[in-house]
């Protein structure tokens, strides 16, 4: 008997069958998310690789950046100190001792004037920004050079004005400056400019003093009225912060 086509069996389509034929189409589609996958991946690393290098460049700018260090004394340091602070380009200013002969000096030994040592201000800066040069025009400006041994009421040779050169550069430099504030001084200028030996830091509670006590009679009366006059004139930045 003749079959007709509509009564012809379709075989069954077995499992094997469905999975051969969705095999390729699922491998292709696997393929194509594992290269996105890859592709983000490999681009979040070159993310993380540039961001590390910046990083890196910047920090090595940082702190390879070179920095010189000024030593100058000009009466007491707590003025000084307060200048400096004000300057852009300084990175930190640090109230001391030097130019004396006693090791490890405190601040008592200093003032009763047997050490030999001055009150200094230790003075780090950046020389891109700010030069040996222009801190000394700041530094004849931030007291009398012509006053031996005396900064207003304060008398000992622990107040001379002085200049501590770390190497024969600066030494160069502030014998120049000093010639250059004579022109414009009616009285002799009576600096020392001596090689700096070793510098000892002053105790805690002279470091950033005007700061942390501006209220203080003696803050308010001989330090305050230096800084203003030399705000008015441009030579350093505003006082952050008032005295109280």
């Amino acid at each position: 008997m003749t079959m007709c086509p509509h009564d012809q069996r379709i075989e069954p389509v077995t499992g094997a069958a469905v999975g051969a034929a969705v095999q390729p189409a699922a491998s292709k589609h696997g393929f194509i998310f594992k290269s996105i996958l890859v592709t983000i991946v490999f681009t979040l690393y070159l993310l993380n690789i540039n961001a590390q290098t910046n990083h890196s460049t910047m920090s090595n700018s940082t702190t390879n950046h070179p920095t010189e260090t000024a030593t100058l004394g000009g009466g007491c340091f707590w003025c000084i100190e307060a200048v400096y602070e004000r300057l852009p380009g300084v990175l930190s200013v640090t109230s001391g001792y030097a130019g004396g002969h006693t090791e490890n000096p405190t601040y008592h030994q200093v003032c009763g004037g047997d050490t030999g040592h001055a009150e200094v201000t230790q003075i780090q800066f950046d020389p891109a920004r700010i030069s040996f040069e222009q801190l000394l025009d700041v530094f004849w400006q931030a007291h009398d050079p012509t006053t031996l041994n005396r900064q207003g009421a304060d008398a000992g040779t622990q107040y001379r004005s002085i200049i501590l050169y770390a190497n024969e550069k600066q030494k160069l430099i502030a014998e120049k400056s000093k010639l250059a504030a004579q022109q414009n001084s009616f009285s002799p200028i009576v600096t020392e400019i001596v090689p700096l030996k070793k510098f000892f830091k002053a105790e805690d509670y002279h470091q950033g003093y005007f700061d942390e006590h501006g209220h203080e009679p003696y803050c308010r009366m001989v330090i305050a009225p230096k800084l203003e006059k030399l705000e008015h004139k441009k030579v350093i930045q505003p006082t952050v912060q008032a005295p109280k």
